[in-house]
């Protein structure tokens, strides 16, 4: 199985220049937990999960008051809270390095690049759903073969 066969094609993008808020509204509408940055020539520049937004938002280190919240979020851009040049994985590559890369650097998601096109994400979420797909079909195998 590649990680062509479980990402998730075309994954919803930001620009580096865009806000807490556009990205925390995009994420709610497209029902994902990670955006690929992406800088004014096309190229993926960075990462950011909703885990980073929440930290941004939430930090016990940033002391303010509630006004300051619509502040920060409407003024902090991805860029400063982005994970930079992200590990990522080409979408011929087995899913299974997808799996070792993840576990090993403790990220939940890989940009899927062709080259330097960005072509899909591989979460967690998509490793799971293929898990709990070949794990169907090995139970009906037993089932039909018992």
């Amino acid at each position: 199985m590649n990680v062509s066969d479980i990402m998730t094609a075309k994954p919803v993008t930001i620009h580096q220049d865009g806000s807490l808020r556009q990205a925390l509204e995009m994420m709610d509408h497209h029902q994902c937990r990670h955006l690929p940055v992406m800088n004014s020539n096309g190229q993926v520049v960075g990462i950011v999960s909703d885990r980073d937004l929440r930290t941004a938002l939430n930090s016990p280190h940033i002391l303010r008051d509630r006004w300051q919240d619509e502040e920060l979020i409407n003024n902090l851009r991805v860029r400063t809270i982005m994970t930079p040049a992200p590990v990522s994985i080409e979408p011929d590559a087995d899913a299974d390095e997808a799996v070792r890369l993840m576990l090993d650097h403790h990220i939940s998601s890989l940009p899927v690049m062709l080259g330097e096109t960005l072509v899909g994400i591989v979460t967690t979420s998509d490793i799971l759903v293929a898990f709990m797909e070949i794990f169907r079909r090995v139970k009906r195998y037993h089932e039909i073969g018992s």
